[in-house]
Order: C-alpha cells, then sequence, then structure tokens
C-alpha cells in the first residue's frame, strides 16, 4: 500500500511523505442538511421518533449479536421499516482512477469496520423511503475498473469472515480439494460476505482498488467492500472502528493511529447545519498545529473486547445528575471474556443507551429534580418521540438539573443541556424538552439478552466535543469545543 503523490496538511502539500504531517482534514456532512429546511413540529417529531427506533435498533443488534454470521432463521429476524434520515453524519471519497473516479458519500460509523458501498447491479429490500447522503438518488455505481476480487487466501479475507481458515474460505469459493490440500487456491476469489448491522444488513464481495480520501491523497490497493444486494441500507459505510478492514486501520501510519471529530450541533433542524463536521485523519497531539490546548482533553482507556475488537468500548463508572452521583452497573466498567459488557463509543447511533437499572434511577433522579423545580409531564411528546421523561419547558428555564457522565481515568464529561435536553414545540403548540438519553430494554422485558455491550455512547450527546481515538496510545478523549470555529481554523491552514 502506498501514498499515491502526496498528502494533504491542512491545505498544504507536502511532497515527501516522510516529512511530519498535523493530520488529513476531512469535512463530514450530516444528513439533515439534504433536506429542505421543514423545520415544523411534525418534522422534528417524526426525526425524533426515527432516530430513538434506530439506535435502539443498533444497539439491541449488537447485543444479540448480528454482524458477520450465517443470516438469522426468518422466525427471528428483525425487519427495519424505513427510517427517515436523522443525527447521521457522511463523508465523500472517491473510487476508481484518477480520470474515472467516482465520489460516494458514505456514512461515519465508529461501531463498525467495513468500507463499503452499493455497486450496480443493486437490490434493496425495505429502501423505500430512505434518502440518500446530500439527496443523491444516482444509480449505484458499477466495480471500479481498477479494482479486483481479493484472494480467499488474503489475511483481509479471513478477517472480513471472522477469522475463518483459508481452508475454509477456499472451500466456500469451490476451490477444489487438492487446491485447498496443497495451499494452491490463492486464484479463487474472496467467498461473497454477508454483513449485519443492528437494523440492516448486506452481501457484498471484497475488492481492491484506489480510494481517495481528499484532492491530493489517495490509497492504493485499498480493500472495500462492493454490496449487490442489502436489507434497509441503501446507502454505505465508511467503517472506523479497530478492525484491519476499517478505512483508518488502511492508512499510511502517520493518519491511522489517530482521529478525531467534531460533531456541528444541530437539534434537529437543518438550518443549524451551515458548516461542516470537522474529521481528522492523523490527529496531531501538538496543540500549535491544531489550534487547541491538549490539555483540553480528558480520556478514559480503551477496553479490549476478545469477540468484538473492532468496537471502541470505554468504561462507564457513573452518571450524575444535579448534584447526585449515581453508580453505574457493573457491567458498564467491564468487559468479559465473551465480548459482553462495556460502553462503545459509537457515531453510527444517535442516542446514548443505558442499560434499564442505570437508565432508570438516571431517569428518576432527572424526574425528582425536574419536579422540585416544578416543571409538569408532556406525556403526549413522549408517545410522539419516543423518549421520556418530557416536560412542559421554555428555553429561558434555567432550572434543569445538569448532567455529566464519568468514565475510568477520572474523565468527567459534563454535557451541554442541549445535548442531553432538547426543547421543541408539541403536537399542541407548548414548549416541551425531553431527556435524550436512552433504555436499552425499552418496553420490551428481553432487550438486554444476547449479551454484547452494555451501553451505547451515541453521537447526538458527542456534539460540540471533539472526540480523538488515539488508537497508538490505546483510549479515547474528549474536550469541549466550537466546532464551527476549529473546522474555520483549520481550513484557513
Amino acid at each position: 500500500m502506498r501514498l499515491q503523490l502526496c498528502f494533504l496538511c491542512f491545505g498544504l502539500l507536502l511532497v515527501s511523505s516522510s516529512l511530519q504531517c498535523h493530520g488529513l482534514l476531512l469535512p463530514l456532512t450530516n444528513t439533515l442538511s439534504s433536506l429542505r429546511p421543514a423545520n415544523d413540529t411534525a418534522t422534528i417529531h417524526r426525526l425524533l421518533r426515527s432516530s430513538s427506533l434506530r439506535s435502539a435498533a443498533r444497539h439491541r443488534g449488537r447485543r444479540h449479536g448480528t454482524r458477520r454470521a450465517p443470516p438469522p432463521p426468518p422466525r427471528h429476524r428483525q425487519l427495519s421499516l424505513p427510517l427517515a434520515p436523522g443525527s447521521d453524519y457522511t463523508l465523500s471519497l472517491s473510487v476508481g482512477p484518477p480520470s474515472t473516479a467516482s465520489s460516494v458519500s458514505l456514512f461515519l460509523d465508529t461501531g463498525s469496520d467495513l468500507v463499503w458501498f452499493p455497486c450496480a447491479p443493486f437490490t434493496c429490500m425495505l429502501c423505500e423511503g430512505k434518502a440518500t447522503p446530500g439527496g443523491n438518488h444516482s444509480s449505484p455505481l458499477p466495480p471500479p475498473i481498477d479494482s479486483r476480487r481479493i484472494s480467499c487466501a488474503s489475511p483481509l479475507c479471513s478477517a472480513a469472515h471472522s477469522s475463518a481458515p483459508t481452508s475454509d474460505l477456499c472451500a466456500a469459493a469451490r476451490c477444489p480439494l487438492d487446491a485447498i490440500e496443497t495451499d494452491s487456491c490463492a486464484s479463487h476469489a474472496c467467498p461473497p460476505l454477508y454483513y449485519a448491522y443492528g437494523d440492516g444488513s448486506l452481501v457484498a464481495n471484497l475488492r481492491r482498488g484506489r480510494v481517495g480520501l481528499a484532492a491530493s491523497m489517495a490509497v492504493e490497493n485499498f480493500t472495500f467492500a462492493c454490496a449487490h444486494t442489502a436489507l434497509a441500507e441503501p446507502v454505505g459505510v465508511a467503517g472506523f472502528g479497530r478492525g484491519p478492514l476499517s478505512l483508518p486501520a488502511q492508512l499510511a501510519p502517520s493518519l491511522s493511529g489517530r482521529f478525531s471529530y467534531c460533531l456541528v450541533a444541530h437539534s434537529f433542524r437543518a438550518d443549524r447545519l451551515i458548516r461542516s463536521s470537522p474529521l481528522i485523519l492523523g490527529r496531531s497531539t501538538d496543540a500549535a498545529a491544531i489550534g487547541a490546548s491538549e490539555t483540553d482533553f480528558v480520556y478514559t482507556p480503551l477496553l479490549h473486547n476478545p469477540k468484538h475488537p473492532y468496537f471502541y468500548s470505554v468504561a462507564l463508572e457513573a452518571v450524575s445528575v444535579g448534584g447526585k452521583r449515581i453508580q453505574a452497573q457493573p457491567e458498564l466498567g467491564d468487559v468479559d471474556r465473551d465480548g459482553n459488557g462495556g460502553m462503545v463509543v459509537d457515531s453510527g447511533t444517535t442516542f446514548t443507551m443505558l442499560p434499564s437499572d442505570t437508565f432508570a434511577r438516571v431517569a428518576d433522579e432527572f424526574a425528582r429534580a425536574m419536579a422540585a423545580a416544578r416543571f409538569t409531564r408532556a406525556e403526549g411528546a413522549e408517545a410522539q418521540t419516543g423518549l421520556a421523561p418530557c416536560y412542559h419547558y421554555s428555553p429561558s428555564d434555567r432550572a434543569v438539573p445538569p448532567v455529566a457522565l464519568h468514565f475510568r481515568g477520572n474523565a468527567t464529561v459534563a454535557l451541554p443541556r442541549r445535548n442531553y435536553f432538547m426543547g421543541f414545540k408539541s403536537e399542541e403548540g407548548r414548549s416541551v424538552g425531553c431527556l435524550m438519553l436512552m433504555n436499552v430494554g425499552g418496553n420490551n422485558d428481553d432487550g438486554e439478552d444476547g449479551g454484547g455491550p452494555a451501553g451505547t455512547l451515541g453521537n447526538f450527546q458527542q456534539q460540540g466535543f471533539e472526540v480523538v481515538y488515539d488508537v497508538d496510545a490505546g483510549r479515547v478523549g474528549f474536550a469541549r469545543r466550537r466546532c464551527t470555529d476549529l473546522w474555520d481554523t483549520l481550513s484557513r491552514r
């Protein structure tokens, strides 16, 4: 793998890849920005409802382990209904040779490790009404002309198939037995891959070709997946997880070990998204280079997940509501040998998901503080949005209790109010606000069965923070930022 030409460092072209680079700046676009500025009550309710459903579906999919496995029997499959775009962030890549390269917009997802996009011919079931990034409804691209299927003997083929041995993959690729026994089946292509998310799935072929990230930076022999069939997944995904197939893992060492993003706050209003959210690959620790102090960050160590090593799992120790510190359930602080427990930091899930007991104690304390401040419940808003508890509330009210998350390593993340309590209009036209955290179990008694992560830190709670994934140091960091100012500063360099 090599970098073509040179790579971009905040607007400066470096003529040699041996020089130190402070990072590659890329813009992230929220899917809301592709909507017409319809900030009416019904639209916001619909977006809140769809985002809460999708957040729950993604987390429960992880609890039931629906990734890289044979499709479950039909009676157990949970089919998603098409959901409107909510709080999803996309980046654009170019694929194919420079003279005929095509642009694809992919969802940024730190909760998975596969980079894929639809390839013609493409069939997508249950995709009606699902908008694509930028409002682009063009036909899927054919497989890039410079790309080729990877061999079933490739380590990346094994990684894509959950480390299946080469002999099994060769058999699946219909290699003859003598070729398998003599280890000479490298000429056979890697078998199709089944990949499942919490709210959709796909079947794809692994290919290798040129992928460009910026005008002056491309990776040759990048491994991606061309999907020809999908369920409820009409748009591709750029997996940023810790696996070898992820986008960061396939970059040059100077860019792969550390990345960050800063998500511009939107409150589900398209008119709030007037600037891009900065994504920084190879994010520097040099304060002068980034325009902010490294000491602003609080860091929490990454937990190893033996079953799902691509997750960025961290330990949530407590949640503070007002002046009361609520201890988190023990499973949020550790990952066992079967991959159960911990909290996943996920850019692809909207709302933070907490296990039932922790959520109940947080919600009860929040309700107690709101009742003491004489806020009244808005049960109608709860039914409309899928969030709870909700209250009649005016943006001028100052008595909403503060909320903070406490992670291992003495890393306290005090959430801005808009990250955990968002105001909007009810159907009756009254001002209301809801707690923007969710219960893993929801209304289902079996919502926490199946193992997997105990909680998810969603992107709505990450808004207004620069979140740095420091893979080299084995940690995740958080620092309050004005993300629009950070974008402006870095894009001018």
